[in-house]
């Protein structure tokens, strides 16, 4: 028996690999391009810095380690040598340093034997402070 029907046709698959290729392409090349425009390395941000500090809005007592590695609690300059006798018998010790010192340097501060039995806290300035 003979069928009067036409013969059935293979249904047609849309290959759409090559179409999700192109996009990935085209999104690696749009984030090779912005991104070598914004880390361009002729462009630098100069961070803000503190000249004077108000030593009254600052925790007590506070060790503040200059750059040139001079030491100041509470705004009077004073050498390692007088810190045990300077600090009597406080508990807590706030630390000053500045972000680009060594940390080699307030490792040897810290390991200093009058410092041993302080509770030691880092105080950090807060950028973008208001008065």
């Amino acid at each position: 028996m003979r069928s009067l029907l036409p013969p059935r046709r293979e249904k047609v698959q849309l290959d759409v690999s090559l179409a999700i290729v192109n996009i990935v392409l085209l999104l690696i090349l749009f984030f090779l391009a912005t991104g070598s425009l914004l880390n361009s390395p002729g462009v630098g941000v100069d961070l803000a810095q503190s000249a004077a500090l108000p030593l009254d809005t600052l925790p007590q007592p506070l060790l503040a380690v200059e750059p040139s590695g001079g030491l100041t609690l509470d705004g009077v300059a004073i050498s390692r040598d007088e810190l045990g006798a300077a600090l009597g018998a406080e508990t807590r010790l706030n630390v000053l340093i500045d972000r680009g010192a060594p940390a080699l340097e307030l490792i040897e501060l810290l390991s200093e034997p009058e410092l041993n039995a302080l509770d030691i806290r880092l105080v950090t300035i807060r950028s973008g402070a208001g008065p």
